[in-house]
């Protein structure tokens, strides 16, 4: 009993100490757990604080920095203001010194300018008085001094008068020269003639192929005699119904036309009949150039000519000059030669008729040995024509100096002729040619109207419609036109394009 008490005992004691020393044990646990929660706690302000500590120093540093920045960017303007007012305060002395000397210079010209009106008086004064003296002492009267001092001006500066005499004489020779140019124009356009390009050959055309046998004849028999006479070659090859004829001579190729023409009609061909033909046709040739002679002398205007002289000049018609016609070309010469004189006041008819025999000499110069111009000459003493109309023809390639105003205007007038696109070289057909696509190439803009290639190509008016463009528009077309020309077309020399633009208000008044 006693020992179950005392164990018990025991183990009431064992069970209260367990618990005291579990509670302390709890407690232990506890306020280790509870430690180590506040460290971290602690740990975690310190951290923070020393976070918070270097942000605040790092704060305070930028704010020291930006302080010293705005100090350094304050003093910076400070100084730049105060180099801004030293500039100011030195234009501003500048200023005063200039003003300075401004209004002293102002206060010297007033000054001179009062002086030079002194000194123009007294000189006035002294002039008057000297003149006085000198008229009293040379015995001259005013008008007589004056002449003798213009004199010793003129002496003393001759140089400086040649100079300016030679300034004028080069303008009123530009003016001239333009004057000379629109008297051309003018005479040109008054006259427009036609242009004959002539070849070497000519062809016969025949009713079929079988008569080339007969022409030919028994072992050529016939177109050798055909030959002999005329001195042209005569071609038959395969060209169908056609019989050429080769020659540089443009009569004797005229005179084998004409007979070979009448031995077709006739039919009977052979040397004697040949021999007839050719005469016939001699004759007709002949007869043929006198009435061109006639029918030209008449054109112009020119009578009393010999008929010698006259059979001369119908020879022109069969001579070409580097493709031009010599009469047409005679023609040409003396229609402009007379308009050209009745512009500039010369005798027109002294013109015509040196215009119109200016190159007689051409009609025989494969004949008659010399240029054509000492032909002509020799062909018109011969024939009684005046001196006045020889020294006009000589010079018109300047191998004689000019006599007369009539000689320096055959010599234009002979030039326009041959360089007028169209006269020389180039065919007619191909000079209408070059004008039609001068005037397309400007009509070819949809601001255009109407196009006119005049002045023998050397201008073009183009007409445009007034609703469709304006004057700016209008210069800026002319030089697309040119522009579209140089670009396009081939032509010597220069072209003009004139743009023209009409507006017209119309209104009425009741």
């Amino acid at each position: 009993m006693e020992f179950s008490f005392g164990l018990l005992f025991i183990g009431i004691l064992a069970l209260a100490a367990g618990s005291v020393l579990g509670y302390f044990a709890r407690q232990s646990i506890a306020k280790k757990q509870l430690g180590t929660a506040e460290g971290k706690i602690n740990k975690m302000t310190q951290e923070a604080e020393e976070k918070s500590r270097l942000s605040l120093i790092e704060a305070k540093n930028r704010a020291v920095e930006v302080l010293e920045e705005a100090k350094k960017e304050e003093k910076q303007r400070q100084e730049q203001i105060y180099r801004l007012e030293k500039r100011l305060e030195g234009r501003e002395e500048n200023l005063d010194k200039k003003l300075d000397e401004l209004e002293k210079e102002k206060n010297h010209l007033i000054s001179k300018a009062d002086e030079i009106k002194r000194i123009r008086k007294e000189t006035d004064a002294a002039r008057q008085e000297e003149l006085k003296r000198l008229e009293k002492i040379a015995g001259l009267s005013r008008e007589e001094a004056k002449k003798i001092l213009l004199q010793l001006a003129e002496e003393q500066n001759r140089g400086i008068l040649a100079e300016r005499i030679k300034k004028m004489e080069r303008e009123g020779q530009d003016e001239l020269d333009k004057k000379a140019r629109n008297i051309m124009s003018m005479a040109m356009q008054r006259y427009a003639g036609s242009h004959a390009a002539e070849t070497t050959t000519s062809t016969v055309a025949i009713p079929s192929d079988e008569l080339k046998g007969r022409i030919i004849g028994r072992e050529g028999r016939n177109i050798k005699t055909l030959e002999r006479l005329t001195g042209i070659e005569v071609i038959v090859d395969d060209t169908p119904e056609a019989i050429v004829l080769s020659g540089f001579n443009p009569v004797r190729r005229e005179i084998a036309r004409i007979a070979l023409e009448k031995l077709i009609t006739d039919g009977r061909i052979h040397p004697t009949r040949i021999e007839e033909a050719i005469v016939f046709a001699k004759a007709e040739v002949n007869n043929k150039i006198k009435e061109a002679g006639e029918a030209a002398a008449y054109d112009v205007g020119v009578a009393g000519l010999d008929p010698k002289l006259i059979q001369l000049l119908g020879r022109l018609r069969y001579r070409t000059s580097y493709g031009q016609n010599v009469l047409l070309h005679s023609l040409e010469v003396a229609h402009l030669s007379g308009a050209l004189a009745a512009e500039l006041g010369a005798n027109v008819s002294l013109a015509k008729k040196a215009g119109l025999l200016h190159d007689i000499g051409k009609a025989i110069d494969h004949e008659v040995q010399g240029t054509h111009i000492e032909i002509g000459v020799n062909v018109l003493k011969k024939f009684g024509i005046g001196q006045d109309v020889i020294d006009a023809v000589k010079s018109h390639h300047e191998d004689y100096p000019f006599e007369s105003n009539e000689a320096m205007i055959i010599a234009a007038a002979d030039a326009l002729s041959a360089s007028r696109p169209g006269a020389r070289k180039d065919t007619l057909e191909d000079y209408l040619k070059r004008l039609g696509d001068l005037e397309n190439v400007a009509q070819s803009f949809p601001e255009v109207e109407k196009t006119y290639a005049i002045q023998a190509g050397r201008e073009i008016r183009v007409f445009v419609k007034p609703d469709k463009i304006d004057d700016l528009g209008a210069v800026k077309l002319a030089r697309s036109i040119a522009d579209k020309i140089e670009q396009e077309l081939k032509y010597p020399g220069e072209i003009k394009v004139n743009v023209l633009r009409e507006t017209r208000a119309v209104e009425i008044a009741r």
